[in-house]
């Protein structure tokens, strides 16, 4: 074998080591990225999970808005990247405890009984005004002490969560994506999707909540969302009897 020979065969073998070694590489950073993704929603290979369906408020008892539609075709694609599989329940079908299935609930809670139910038992803290006369308040949030009023297509606000049964041994996430309107679930969805290793990174296996809040919705969509802030420790207390009512809150 002449030196130009040998020379292109050791090329040859060098470009088949280099190959095999990239891809044992991309392999192993996929696997864990993907590892990180299934621990962080609870969702290992070929698990089930729930996602719980909120109604049109002003609609027929079965109807769904668009844009929650859209929330749970984010929320999908996220299952299947995590190779699990999702059942799909109507909020007030959804009798059973959480834990044994990662579950998603989409929707505030004068739409879903089931997040009523969460805000309840999960995040006393919390106090949504259920309304259905036309007012300044409706639909406002409070958190603890902070009061957060919607201005419709303008300034509008949603609670992003990941909450585990403390005292259950069933450790899967129940995620909760409560907004003031449908837009804005599906923002909050879209903002899990966009963030979640950040998160995962930050939060790990831990319990969180995040305000959110929708920029101008009625010209950019679910698109432009501001963390307001980690609001945990407020949603997770119980309110105080008597809450005076007020504004916008003052920063």
């Amino acid at each position: 074998m002449n030196d130009d020979v040998r020379n292109i065969v050791l090329g040859v073998i060098a470009a088949g080591i280099s190959a095999a070694l990239g891809w044992v590489a991309r392999t192993y950073l996929y696997q864990r990225r993907l590892r990180r993704k299934q621990r962080f929603f609870g969702l290992p290979d070929n698990s089930e999970s729930l996602l719980v369906v909120n109604r049109n408020a002003g609609g027929p008892e079965f109807a769904v808005m668009r844009y929650d539609v859209f929330a749970l075709l984010e929320l999908a694609a996220l299952i299947k990247d995590c190779n699990a599989h999702a059942q799909i329940l109507p909020h007030d079908t959804a009798r059973q405890g959480f834990g044994e299935r990662t579950e998603f609930c989409v929707g505030g809670p004068a739409s879903n009984r089931r997040m009523a139910a969460h805000l309840s038992s999960l995040l006393p803290g919390v106090r949504v005004n259920v309304d259905a006369e036309p007012g300044p308040d409706r639909g406002a949030f409070r958190v603890g002490q902070d009061h957060y009023r919607m201005d419709s297509g303008r300034e509008e606000y949603a609670l992003l969560a990941r909450l585990t049964a403390e005292r259950s041994q069933n450790t899967r996430p129940v995620f909760l994506f409560c907004g003031q309107s449908a837009i804005t679930n599906q923002a909050t969805t879209r903002y899990l999707a966009r963030n979640h290793e950040r998160l995962a990174r930050k939060h790990g296996d831990d319990s969180f909540v995040l305000l959110l809040k929708v920029v101008n919705s009625q010209a950019y969509g679910p698109d432009v969302v501001e963390l307001v802030g980690d609001v945990t420790r407020a949603a997770q207390a119980p309110q105080p009897a008597a809450a005076p009512r007020g504004g916008h809150r003052a920063s």
